[in-house]
């Protein structure tokens, strides 16, 4: 499948509603569940993914759009939600990620992005040369990671107790 801002679109617009059915109204032993030490949970992950919105995909869409490999991105904080997120709920995350994503989304349209304009460049601090395309393409790959993070650190919750029906859950093995 070839890249387009629009086919991207439809899957970022959809992680906020999605978040919001799979986690609102839980018990906070679903949403608080990780995989181990050191591993996010769900509170976790919708923390890291507002920061994303604030400080990594149309900052550094921006970089590129104005100042092309001139001005190197900074380096992101994949661990900010830490200190970002405490004392929060997790609805008030919930809604802080909606609006800042809908906002983002509408940014993104709004720029009306040519072939020639996704292919500019920026540098990253870790990869150099990257592509407007590839920073796009990897904000909605990144969604869909972290559903699926969320949902396989959910689904491990109930890993022993599904008995020998786990061989036919491919989500508790991976």
């Amino acid at each position: 499948m070839s890249f387009s801002v629009l086919a991207a679109t439809a899957i970022l617009r959809r992680t906020p509603p999605t978040l919001e059915a799979l986690l609102t109204g839980l018990p906070a032993e679903w949403w608080q569940a990780t995989e181990g030490r050191e591993t996010w949970s769900a509170f976790d992950v919708v923390g890291h993914l507002i920061h994303g919105e604030r400080a990594d995909w149309i900052p550094r869409a921006r970089i590129i759009l104005e100042h092309g490999e001139a001005h190197p991105f900074e380096p992101f904080d994949r661990f900010a939600q830490r200190t970002a997120s405490r004392g929060l709920s997790l609805e008030d995350l919930l809604t802080e990620f909606r609006q800042l994503r809908t906002d983002n989304v509408a940014t993104l349209e709004a720029w009306q992005l040519t072939d020639t304009e996704l292919g500019r460049t920026g540098t990253h601090p870790e990869f150099g040369r990257v592509t407007l395309r590839q920073l796009i393409a990897t904000w909605t790959v990144h969604d869909l990671n972290h559903l699926g993070q969320i949902a396989r650190t959910m689904a491990r919750r109930y890993g022993e107790e599904v008995g020998p029906w786990a061989r036919y859950l491919r989500i508790l093995r991976a």
